[in-house]
């Protein structure tokens, strides 16, 4: 499968913007190079300097925990950077289409209708598994990129490995893998499927396991030609120096990291546990993320009276699939016990 040939033509000879740093990628003692303000800032100096624009040093440390060479990894503003990219750079606007299989995370469809590129939905089964059939079925002419979420997002599971290969395998185009949960899920990542399969693009983030959502760092994974599409629409810093030295300390402490996805499925099972004692819950969802799903009476209510409480959860009540459920993120045991309190009063 060519890469190119999925491109919009129009970026086949694109020439992006050059910034300082791109024109020159070594060291040196004086840089009058970028407009930038010599004297510093006073709330830290460092920073007076644009960043490394292709974040070699912290792709490279990233490389080194997932087994992938750096010129497979694609970082960027969160995860939601590359997905809006990959539609900007492989979807005619008003002519393409993606694939998504409802409910699932928001962005994709945000992102292709921003751009003006169609969304085909093919519904999760009723046990919330992917209907693989439907999903090869509805691949025609036009459709770019299917948009797959592993563990899924709200509903919390993960999909079998090989309904995705058997996806992968029967489409000529982009198979989007998000795996922003994957670190909390018994199942591995795919990251070791890129290697098989060109058209593969992964997702993962810092804002979950690693818990540095306020940072925006997500990582896209991919074969090489796609990273360098990628590179190419980029803006010039979309990642920042801050964000790259506190990810670059994060990745030090890996086996911190590993503890505290222990902790949090500790307190996912003791969560689970004393929602199943309020009357009012019906259902709890099977979870490999670091959620769950819950299925509650009057879930909308329950979910307004919450906010009262100061105790906010994710309303899923409208969602197709999800009807009177709300999305529960696991918090500290304090947190969890204060939610669970207001519970048995409201309910």
């Amino acid at each position: 499968m060519e890469i190119r040939n999925l491109l919009r033509p129009h970026l086949l000879n694109f020439t992006p913007y050059s910034s300082a740093r791109d024109e020159f990628k070594g060291t040196a003692n004086v840089y009058l190079d970028a407009n930038e303000n010599a004297f510093g800032s006073t709330a830290a100096d460092k920073y007076r300097r644009y960043p490394d624009p292709y974040q070699k040093q912290l792709k490279h440390s990233i490389g080194a925990i997932k087994n992938i060479g750096p010129e497979h990894i694609f970082l960027g503003n969160g995860s939601d950077e590359p997905i809006d990219l990959l539609i900007r750079a492989f979807c005619n606007p008003g002519k393409d289409r993606i694939v998504i299989a409802p409910p699932t995370y928001g962005m994709y469809k945000v992102s292709a209708e921003i751009n003006d590129v169609g969304v085909v939905g093919v519904p999760l089964n009723n046990d919330f598994s992917l209907d693989k059939e439907r999903i090869i079925e509805a691949v025609e002419p036009g459709i770019k990129i299917i948009f797959l979420c592993s563990p899924n997002n709200p509903t919390g599971n993960c999909i079998e490995p090989d309904s995705i290969v058997e996806i992968i395998d029967k489409f000529q185009g982009l198979i989007v893998l998000d795996e922003a949960y994957i670190d909390f899920a018994p199942q591995k990542s795919m990251i070791a499927q890129l290697a098989g399969h060109k058209n593969l693009v992964i997702l993962q983030t810092f804002s979950k396991a690693w818990g540095l959502a306020a940072l925006r760092l997500g990582m896209a994974f991919a074969d090489p030609e796609i990273i360098d599409v990628l590179n190419l629409i980029k803006p010039p810093y979309n990642v920042n120096g801050a964000t790259q030295d506190l990810a670059l300390k994060a990745l030090q402490n890996h086996k911190e990291m590993k503890s505290m996805v222990k902790e949090i499925l500790k307190q996912k099972k003791e969560l689970k546990s004393m929602l199943l004692k309020i009357p009012s819950v019906q259902e709890i969802y099977p979870s490999d993320a670091n959620f769950l799903l819950v299925k509650i009476e009057n879930a909308h209510n329950v979910y307004l009276q919450l906010i009262e409480k100061k105790v906010i959860v994710r309303d899923r009540s409208k969602v197709d699939l999800c009807e009177d459920c709300l999305r529960i993120t696991v918090g500290t045991e304090k947190e969890n016990v204060e939610l669970v309190k207001q519970l048995k009063i409201l309910c």
